[in-house]
């Protein structure tokens, strides 16, 4: 089902990007690169449920975006991101100050994004949103701990030494932002969330878990500058 789901939004996006090259509108052959970078907000979708705080770490990479048309004031295009992404999770247990644990795993992300943008075309703001699916492949990872853990019995550690069974991670993603067009280039402060569908420990019947997915909201900046107009 997940999978369905994943190569929906892939279709989906392809056929959005067909239908709008199809559309009778102006089109535009503005191709521009540039790099970005921002913190995530991280946590992990567990089942049985395990409390957390909120774990920031960062993320950085290059952005690559080609606009095709603008379709009534609507400008259409699509951008690939190629991203060295830290994501995770840290657990939090009020009742028990003294107990600690952090995981940071490490991954390159890949989003294929459909980009819609309103509002000026030289200089000037535009804003704009930005959709589609997310593939990810899984570096390394580390992990924190401290406290008398053993003398909490009823707590759930069996994510603790757990190694990472699948290393192909997949999702769906999506945020929105704004854009300032200069002479220099473009400057792009965005917030954008991702929901894996995949699962990074194994979640068969035989398994402890049987939902182990990342959830992260992402605020970057980013600057673009054109190679073609």
């Amino acid at each position: 089902m997940k999978l369905k789901i994943f190569f929906i939004s892939i279709l989906w996006l392809a056929g959005a990007a067909m239908s709008l090259h199809a559309q009778i509108g102006e089109q535009r052959y503005n191709f521009s690169v540039g790099v970005n970078g921002g913190v995530n907000i991280n946590s992990v979708s567990f089942s049985p449920s395990v409390r957390q705080g909120s774990l920031i770490t960062p993320t950085a990479g290059v952005t690559l975006r080609y606009i095709s048309e603008k379709y009534f004031g609507m400008i259409c295009g699509a951008q690939l991101e190629i991203n060295y992404s830290q994501q995770g999770w840290s657990e939090f247990y009020e009742d028990y100050p003294d107990l600690a644990y952090t995981r940071k795993m490490n991954y390159v992300n890949i989003p294929f994004l459909a980009h819609l943008a309103f509002g000026k075309e030289g200089r000037g703001l535009q804003f704009f949103i930005n959709a589609g699916p997310q593939i990810g492949f899984f570096i390394s990872d580390s992990h924190t701990i401290s406290g008398p853990w053993d003398d909490y019995t009823g707590l759930i550690i069996e994510q603790h030494e757990a190694p990472i069974d699948n290393k192909f991670d997949y999702g769906i993603t999506g945020g929105a932002g704004v854009e300032l067009r200069t002479k220099i280039g473009h400057f792009q402060v965005e917030g954008r969330y991702y929901y894996a569908l995949s699962d990074f420990y194994g979640t068969t019947k035989k398994d402890y878990f049987s939902r182990a997915a990342h959830g992260v909201i992402t605020v970057k900046v980013a600057y673009l500058f054109d190679l073609m107009k």
